[in-house]
């Protein structure tokens, strides 16, 4: 399928309608804008696959939305939204389709791209996922000394820990509690030694992430492991103790992995989109193939209200435009995600890979440089945790931020009133970030004068609230779906490519030519004078152990 690059967007005639109505706009309050629609509540609320998506409280009329679709139409959203589903290579600079949409279609589906069946090949990986999950939670598959494997590690780095870490937490009230899993990416020795404190090797499996086998951060640490290992039970315990996610099978065998328990992906998933793929093998032992299933059903009925549902409906669209809308047209260059759910706790950082390996760019996808904002800063803490923190600089700092909500009305372990209280905070907190407190209500309090304007709070701060009834598998899912496709449709409009990230090889590329140089203190040192003193000042220091 033949596509054309997105342009640039400023040249198009939705854009400079758009400038145009933000002027006035940063002037309004909010107040003003629900005075003037009294209903503006449900009217601005759109549900899709059980998540009810709240955007009222954005600072969008009907007249902004109204261009800010123009804009998507301009840009070709759409189209390459169906150029993603049909694995046309819209990822230009790897020239490679996006295909994360076919890790969930269902049982029976069909995708054929160039003459391969894709969806038979997911189905086929989920199989050996499913068969060699449930021998770990039977106990079938056991360690070298024939011992039930009750610990289980990933070891990865960027997308195969971050997916699966934040998969695990979410979902933990759901995973095997006789269980434990633990997740190691950091390069940093503490990372691996403390994920080991306290295990028995006997009892341990490692999955090894890693599509090529050669990532320096996740081989160093998976030698660390085998070396434990092989310590404990002796070098012929490694293949019971080690499976992997990779494509690589030579370099998987010479670990000493047997290759009928490497699990593989495909280069048409980045690393960001992959949890649901055999990154996510450490989930599916943790919660099951069924619960596994039910997730990938969420992200799939997200999949089908984005490419199906009508535009004026379509909430990650919407959620992707509104984005723009604040990025580009209200200068607001941060968004906190607030996940009132402590199950959710690495959400946040989650999306910050995400959002922001996605759409940190400054080149558009025909090779010239922007000249506009693109990709937000992300970042947040659950509540009520965030609201003893950096809240304070939400409601009352001199950057305006935009801000995520998310809560679930039912809980997964009742307490008293807990969840009743735990909503109580979210819906407070958004509705204060929107209308903040005007001078006369803090004196309607008695509050004395002097202290009146450190209580007044301006407000004015737009937030998305999504509620769904539970944090089930099937929710989550539909959750992060939901955030991919809005990243989409940001870099759709931007004409950026959304799926290469080049900025994080260069730092790899660098980091492996400075390893030598840390390692032997009589190689001559020819970079800038910062990094060649902070060289010889840190082989001074390590030389000192």
């Amino acid at each position: 399928m033949n596509i054309t690059e997105p342009g640039d967007p400023t040249r198009t005639r939705s854009w400079a309608r758009l400038g145009q109505l933000a002027v006035p706009m940063r002037a309004r309050e909010l107040r003003e804008i629900f005075a003037e629609e009294p209903a503006r509540g449900p009217a601005w609320t759109l549900d899709a696959a059980g998540l009810h998506v709240d955007f009222s409280k954005q600072r969008v009329t009907r007249e902004v939305m109204d261009a800010l679709l123009e804009l998507a139409s301009e840009q070709g959203v759409l189209e390459r939204r169906d150029a993603m589903f049909a694995g046309a290579h819209i990822n230009a600079t790897e020239d490679r389709a996006v295909l994360h949409t076919a890790l969930r279609l269902p049982l029976g589906a069909s995708l054929e791209v160039d003459g391969i069946d894709i969806a038979a090949e997911v189905h086929d990986v989920l199989g050996r996922m499913a068969n060699f999950s449930d021998r770990v939670r039977q106990g079938e598959w056991t360690g070298a000394t024939g011992e039930r494997i009750l610990n289980v590690i990933n070891i990865g780095i960027g997308g195969s820990d971050l997916g699966p870490a934040m998969a695990y937490e979410a979902l933990r009230y759901y995973s095997d509690r006789q269980m434990t899993f633990k997740f190691v990416s950091n390069v940093d020795p503490t990372d691996i030694t403390e994920a080991l404190l306290g295990l028995d090797p006997a009892q341990t499996l490692f999955i090894v992430a890693s599509k090529t086998f050669g990532t320096q951060e996740t081989l160093t640490n998976a030698k660390a492991a085998r070396q434990w290992i092989v310590d404990a039970l002796g070098e012929g315990a490694v293949g019971k103790h080690f499976v992997a996610v990779s494509t690589n099978a030579e370099r998987v065998a010479g670990f000493g992995i047997d290759t009928d328990n490497m699990f593989g992906f495909w280069d048409w998933v980045g690393g960001r989109y992959s949890m649901e793929s055999a990154i996510g093998l450490s989930t599916m032992i943790a919660i099951g193939p069924q619960r596994f299933r039910e997730l990938l059903d969420g992200f799939h009925a997200v999949d089908q209200h984005f490419r199906y549902a009508d535009p004026a409906v379509n909430v990650p669209l919407r959620m992707g435009l509104i984005a723009v809308w604040n990025r580009d047209f209200l200068d607001i260059p941060t968004n906190a995600v607030l996940p009132y759910a402590q199950f959710l706790s690495r959400l946040p950082a989650y999306l910050q890979q995400l959002t922001m390996e996605s759409n940190g760019k400054s080149v558009r996808c025909d090779g010239a440089r922007v000249d506009y904002n693109t990709g937000a800063i992300y970042w947040g803490e659950p509540g009520t945790n965030g609201q003893h923190s950096f809240y304070q600089l939400l409601h009352q700092g001199t950057e305006v931020v935009a801000c995520d909500f998310m809560l679930f009305a039912q809980a997964l372990e009742p307490v008293y009133d807990m969840q009743d209280m735990l909503a109580a905070n979210a819906l407070a907190q958004a509705a204060v970030l929107a209308f903040g407190r005007t001078a006369e209500e803090v004196r309607a309090d008695g509050t004395p004068e002097d202290l009146v304007p450190h209580k007044v709070m301006p407000g004015n701060r737009p937030s998305t609230f999504i509620l769904a009834a539970r944090l089930e598998p099937h929710a989550l899912g539909a959750l992060i779906a939901l955030y991919e496709h809005s990243v989409f449709v940001q870099g759709a409009v931007w004409g950026i490519d959304s799926f290469d990230q080049w900025g994080v090889e260069l730092g790899k590329a660098m980091a492996n030519s400075i390893l030598p140089d840390l390692q032997d203190a009589d190689r001559p040192l020819d970079r800038d004078s910062s990094t060649d003193a902070l060289i010889r000042a840190y082989q001074a220091l390590h030389a000192q152990a």
